[in-house]
């Protein structure tokens, strides 16, 4: 399946902010914000860090078993489950809410990126034992984000009127619906069929979302061992109660925050902001705010209110009633996983940038941070295209723009014209300046100024030539139009836009397997997979 692979550092790319450039390249503005290094030693570091935490281990695995009773599991997941019992197995974690039908590409690169890592580590430390992990973010409540994949170029949405946590909604008729317009678009070859059929038998009407991407990701990548933890789960939230009341108490987080925020944008953009009270107070139909006030705490939008014992006694009796949002949901996470490496987007890693003395406030231990891989793929026949249009790795990333003035510039040769002109200019000028500077130095500004004129007016002219020379080149730029938007749609990563169907019903299950296989463990560079048609 996989031709070819190829790499691009991640900053060449122009996808990327400063932030994860400076992260990826260890800068010193960066180092304060996290404490381990994205490495081998960073990850031994984790390991000791994490063997002084006392991992609610047995609860963990309790709730797991109780999570997996609905579904046939593989005997690698059961191994894994049983093993995050023992003192000697740690987990290696992404985290992404329950996209639609498993929504853009990279959340099944997340989650092989899992597998990639926990592989490597195991021959790396062959003393230890390393479970891969999708935490799955059900409460999450964006469904405008969430609530659509792109399949075959076109966009389909779940028009539902559900609110609420995205992980309780339900499969009703208009999800049904939308799976009958994928079917639409892929059915026609045999393996397209095959995922329908798994997307038919997992999505059925009644069932949540967060059943149903719980058995879709166990359908992809159960045989590579990956547990899947639905943290919206009372058994789960139970562990998370010393947390929760010490932050309605002491608003500890966002004071933590606060700090970092400050230290942290004196150089970069930052990602998250918190709230005086980082919970959310959950319900099957809304997902609300929890304010503080004079005299105890209200959730306005439910018209709830508490006094500070109700609120407590409350935590104790109904933990799942009580939803870190983002400040806090890593905390949750690291606290109930005996957890040593978080895989994440660019956007993930800049928030948990913020976080290091938030972890600290909790007294939980701060995992390595990763980038997770992305992927660039290019089927047989659009690695010819770039290869007839003249399309250099370096050039790829570039823009459609940047690529067709290149090949006109190439082809035409006009440029050469244009620079040696530029060049001439400049010299005459250059001589001019000097006899001027000898005779009367007043002079010197307006033959600068005539200088700069002129070349204004020379760079005109380039760009009239260039725009007659682009219409020679009419098919090319088409071609190149062509293969740039459908690498690149919407001028964003085909990552960011794609769903798996498009290429599970080429390849089947094989697509996974090499996507796994061409993961880097630790983050190396952008890779671009030529495959074969």
């Amino acid at each position: 399946m996989i031709k070819d692979a190829k790499q691009i550092a991640y900053p060449l790319t122009g996808y990327f902010s400063k932030l994860v450039s400076d992260y990826l390249e260890a800068n010193q503005n960066i180092v304060p914000f996290y404490t381990h290094p994205p490495n081998l030693e960073g990850i031994k570091e984790a390991i000791a860090a994490r063997n002084n935490f006392n991992t609610p281990r047995a609860a963990l695995v309790e709730a797991l078993m109780v999570q997996y009773q609905s579904i046939s599991s593989t005997e690698l997941v059961n191994t894994n489950i049983a093993s995050l019992g023992l003192a000697d197995t740690y987990t290696i974690t992404t985290a992404h809410q329950p996209n639609l039908l498993t929504g853009p590409l990279y959340f099944i690169y997340k989650i092989a990126h899992t597998v990639a890592l926990a592989k490597s580590l195991k021959k790396q430390i062959p003393e230890a034992n390393f479970v891969p992990v999708y935490y799955m973010g059900s409460e999450d409540a964006d469904l405008d984000e969430l609530g659509f994949i792109t399949v075959g170029g076109q966009k389909l949405v779940w028009e539902t009127n559900q609110k609420g946590a995205v992980g309780r909604m339900l499969v009703d008729a208009k999800l049904i619906a939308l799976i009958k317009q994928v079917e639409g678009q892929i059915s026609v070859s045999s393996q397209g069929a095959s995922w329908v059929s798994i997307l038919k038998e997992t999505f059925t009407v009644g069932k949540t979302i967060a059943q149903a991407t719980l058995e879709i990701v166990h359908h992809l990548f159960g045989e590579y061992g990956v547990v899947i933890v639905q943290p919206d789960s009372p058994a789960l939230k139970s562990l998370f109660t010393s947390v929760i009341e010490k932050e309605l108490t002491t608003c500890f987080s966002n004071e933590a925050v606060q700090k970092t925020m400050q230290e942290l944008g004196a150089h970069y953009k930052v990602q998250a902001a918190g709230r005086d009270i980082n919970l959310f107070y959950l319900q099957n139909d809304s997902r609300e705010r929890i304010v503080k006030t004079d005299t105890g705490y209200e959730v306005t939008a439910l018209g709830l209110s508490f006094t500070k014992e109700q609120i407590l006694a409350d935590v104790q009796n109904n933990p799942a009633n009580y939803s870190p949002n983002v400040i806090l949901r890593g905390v949750f996470q690291e606290t109930i996983l005996p957890n040593i490496a978080f895989i994440g987007g660019g956007g993930e890693l800049a928030y948990w940038l913020e976080l290091k003395d938030v972890f600290a406030a909790a007294c939980v231990p701060y995992p390595v941070l990763l980038l997770r891989n992305s992927f660039l793929l290019i089927s047989d026949k659009q690695a010819k295209q770039l290869q007839k249009l003249e399309i250099s790795l370096d050039a790829l990333f570039k823009g459609l723009q940047y690529n067709i003035d290149r090949f006109v510039i190439k082809n035409s040769g006009f440029q050469l014209q244009i620079d040696s002109q530029m060049a001439s200019i400049e010299s005459q000028y250059n001589l001019i300046k000097e006899q001027a500077q000898s005779i009367d130095t007043s002079l010197v500004q307006h033959i600068e100024a005539l200088a700069h004129k002129q070349s204004q007016k020379l760079i005109q002219v380039q760009k009239k030539m260039l725009r007659a020379q682009k219409r020679k080149f009419e098919v090319e730029q088409q071609q190149m139009t062509k293969t740039l938007n459908l690498l690149f749609p919407g001028g964003s990563l085909q990552e960011r836009t794609e769903n798996i169907a498009d290429w599970y019903k080429i390849y089947g299950t094989h697509f996974v397997r090499a996507i796994i296989e061409n993961s880097d463990d630790f983050t190396k560079g952008f890779t671009l997979l030529y495959l074969n048609d």
